[in-house]
């Protein structure tokens, strides 16, 4: 596989990564899959399971980079598309708001959210999906738990870097 360079598709090479991420905050998306029912009341939220940088198996949720030119409505939908499949027909509005911004640091305890490679911001949104749902790529499972099955501390403790925080602030963004 060869390198693909910001010229090609927005994408910098390995090396031009690592020295970004040295040097500046790197914008991502987050997204909380969820199932509604026709009132509208979430019903299920989808959890990814993947393996860590330190080989560990971790829940996460949908995550990714946005790319030099690329709307954030975009974002969202390659990384749901590249994480859950290209059925799992995602309800991303023409104008996204985000639920709220999370700061990753490299240092714990600045925030809740932690990321040792980077300074990351992330606009973060709940997502309606309809369609099949299956993990793709990097992601190994896809699981659905009701919103009171998250909440349990065993499930938010498999989450990495502060995304159980990020996802009770969803659920309670929703009222659910």
């Amino acid at each position: 596989m060869t390198d693909v360079t910001e010229s090609d598709t927005g994408w910098l090479s390995p090396e031009e990564m690592d020295a970004a991420r040295q040097r500046l905050p790197i914008l991502y998306v987050d997204a909380v899959p969820v199932r509604v029912d026709a009132q509208g009341t979430v019903t299920a939220v989808g959890l990814l399971l993947r393996m860590g940088e330190d080989g560990q198996v971790k829940r996460a949720l949908v995550s990714g980079r946005v790319l030099y030119h690329e709307r954030v409505r975009s974002a969202l939908l390659r990384h749901l598309e590249k994480d859950l499949g290209p059925l799992a027909l995602p309800r991303v509005p023409p104008a996204p708001q985000p639920f709220t911004i999370a700061e990753y640091f490299p240092t714990p305890g600045v925030t809740p959210f932690h990321d040792p490679r980077q300074h990351a911001v992330s606009l973060a949104y709940v997502v309606p999906v309809e369609g099949d749902c299956a993990p793709q790529q990097d992601a190994l499972e896809l699981t659905w738990f009701t919103p009171d099955e998250v909440r349990d501390p065993a499930v938010l403790a498999e989450l990495a870097g502060g995304q159980g925080t990020l996802l009770l602030q969803a659920l309670a963004h929703l009222g659910a």
